[in-house]
């Protein structure tokens, strides 16, 4: 019995010796055929655990081929993957964990330490070390050693998976639940969009704990039967690099802004031959228009999406043919999927009124794992509430305007952080900036705008102001400006306006 949902056995058999996976930093190969053998040797071994269906998997690595060849050990045997952010500290994740409750805790080497502090705060959690160099470690030689048979089980499209968490930059973190019908949409709608074939090589800088990597678009990628070549960490001259490069003849990249906005100030961007791309994909946060126009001044079709773990990711996507018309805009629902915009009285608003974005499709996630409060307060009637202001133009594209919880209101006036950043991203001097709400005893709020400079660049507070003068109303324009070397930012590089504030308010 070959299961419908077995990706990984189908593509070993269609294309038994073609690449599936190229580590970049090994600069190793691995046929489909392979992947779907060392994924049967981790099903083994997991079922020789006592590990089965609805068991967790937990696994804290860097990027590496590990990700897919557990995540079809799991699909072939009905366990359920648990990716973990290693940027997280030790309690946090400590209470992933517990939350969870995994069979089993694989751990790259490179963070033994924080495995010994967890197998200190659990002591009762099994955990097993591998290295991702593939020199010898424990869980390797366990799955050398394992025989490739395992016991089929019977599995439907509602069957979990992964559990993902959300990155908790407010509060504790939620494992958002995600499902076989949501991989399989995401894939059907993303291969679609994107034009992923199976010769399709997509260059992956994300971390694949994170849903825009392993899903924006590496699962898509290989349920198409291309090739991924996985970067451990990324690195804007290697990215560079590899796309340059005749060895990798790289077709595909889906980042969030941080790392295109990194890219393009490499001195090697301007001499880096991106004749070989099809496209480049961007998601995650508000993209300013700057990045997406000097990509697309590299004759590169720029296609912006909006998602979230919680819709696996794809939700909302710019077709390649209006890149230029609708610089941007989200685009409009993927297939499968309804959308609606609706304002404080959970009425539909008209078109370029801003309200909360709702989705609904077999692309969302049933709930969150173990957090019935979190599922309830998420949906209304059956729609998920995202939580991002958004609007239609007349067109009928979705413009993401900001988070919700980022906008602040300055002398009764709503004020988009994002729209002020996308008009301050015009000076050249900026490399980085960030703009966030904070108390005023006039206003009730103001805007305060962190900037982090080009090197050997100068840029005077008058010259920031004087452009939003030109640009902005008035209440939309920074009351504070601070220049820092750095933002602080996730693992997949959004900057964490929670800290920010929290800096601010210890300095008050």
């Amino acid at each position: 019995m070959i299961n419908y949902y077995d990706w990984a056995e189908h593509q070993s058999k269609m294309h038994s010796n073609k690449v599936a996976i190229t580590d970049y930093s090994l600069n190793k190969k691995i046929s489909y055929k392979e992947l779907n053998l060392s994924s049967c040797k981790i099903a083994n071994f997991l079922q020789n655990m006592g590990i089965g269906h609805s068991d967790r998997v937990a696994i804290l690595s860097k990027n590496h081929s590990i990700f897919f060849e557990l995540q079809f050990a799991c699909s072939k045997i009905g366990s359920i993957m648990v990716p973990l952010n290693w940027r997280l500290t030790v309690n946090e994740l400590a209470f992933i964990l517990n939350d969870c409750e995994p069979s089993l805790l694989i751990v790259d080497d490179c963070f033994k330490t924080t495995g010994d502090q967890l197998r200190s705060l659990i002591p009762n959690m099994i955990m097993q070390f591998f290295n991702s160099d593939d020199k010898p470690s424990e869980f390797q030689e366990n799955i050398k050693n394992s025989p490739s048979n395992f016991k089929q089980v019977s599995l439907t499209l509602d069957d979990l998976i992964m559990i993902m968490y959300t990155s908790g930059t407010t509060g504790h973190p939620k494992g958002a639940e995600i499902n076989h019908k949501m991989q399989l949409f995401n894939a059907v709608n993303l291969s679609g969009i994107a034009n992923l074939t199976s010769k399709t090589k997509q260059l992956v800088i994300l971390p694949l704990f994170h849903t825009g990597g392993i899903n924006c678009y590496a699962n898509p990628v290989l349920h198409q039967g291309g090739e991924i070549i996985i970067m451990r960490e990324f690195d804007p001259m290697h990215a560079l690099k590899a796309i340059n490069s005749d060895e990798f003849a790289i077709t595909h990249l889906f980042a969030v802004p941080a790392p295109l906005q990194f890219m393009m100030q490499h001195p090697d961007f301007e001499t880096t031959d991106f004749n070989r791309l099809v496209n480049v994909g961007v998601g995650g946060a508000p993209c300013a228009e700057i990045i997406i126009k000097t990509w697309q001044s590299k004759g590169i079709d720029v296609i912006q999406g909006w998602g979230m773990t919680e819709t696996s990711p794809a939700g909302i996507f710019l077709a390649a043919e209006d890149s230029l018309n609708k610089i941007g805009s989200a685009g409009k629902a993927v297939l499968h999927t309804a959308i609606k915009i609706i304002d404080k009285n959970m009425k539909p608003v008209e078109p370029n009124q801003v309200g909360e974005l709702l989705i609904k499709g077999p692309n969302v996630t049933p709930g969150y794992w173990k957090n019935e409060k979190a599922t309830r307060e998420s949906f209304h009637e059956g729609w998920l509430r995202t939580g991002d202001l958004a609007k239609f133009d007349k067109d009928g594209f979705v413009f993401i305007v900001d988070r919700e919880k980022d906008m602040y209101i300055s002398g009764g006036e709503n004020v988009y952080p994002a729209e002020v950043e996308n008009i301050l991203y015009q000076l050249d001097e900026i490399a980085e900036l960030a703009v966030i709400g904070v108390p005023d005893k006039k206003w009730g709020e103001t805007g305060k705008l962190f900037v982090v400079l080009k090197k050997n660049k100068e840029l005077p507070e008058e010259k920031i102001i004087t452009h939003c003068i030109n640009k902005l109303a008035k209440f939309k324009i920074p009351s504070e400006i601070v220049y820092v070397s750095e933002l602080p930012r996730n693992a997949t590089g959004k900057v964490l306006k929670r800290t920010l504030k929290e800096i601010t308010e210890k300095n008050v």
